[in-house]
């Protein structure tokens, strides 16, 4: 729990499986969603593997640095984040020359 209240905000939204050591998430300061995998896949947004498709496809872009230093290790993370939100190379284009407006 001391990693977790250091780098999770106290109102973030921590979605888990089932796992009981998931438990102490419920008297914490966040709002906790579960799902049980074993009678249910996903329910609305609350699913995990959005999160695992997004680690899954980071770790192949970072694996070709051989290396990042701890320092700028967010930034990278950052620019992975923004490419799996925001589609193909083209859109990514797109939404860039729209927020520097060329």
């Amino acid at each position: 729990m001391p990693l977790i209240t250091r780098k999770i905000a106290p109102d973030s939204i921590v979605y888990t499986d089932c796992y009981r050591s998931y438990n102490a998430l419920d008297v914490s300061h966040f709002y906790h969603e579960r799902i049980n995998h074993s009678t249910l896949f996903a329910q609305g947004k609350n699913h995990i593997n959005g999160i695992e498709n997004f680690w899954n496809q980071a770790k192949r872009v970072l694996r070709k640095y051989n290396g990042i230093l701890k320092e700028s290790f967010p930034l990278f993370l950052k620019e992975c984040e923004f490419r799996f939100n925001y589609g193909t190379p083209k859109q990514q284009l797109k939404i860039l020359k729209n927020w520097t407006q060329i």
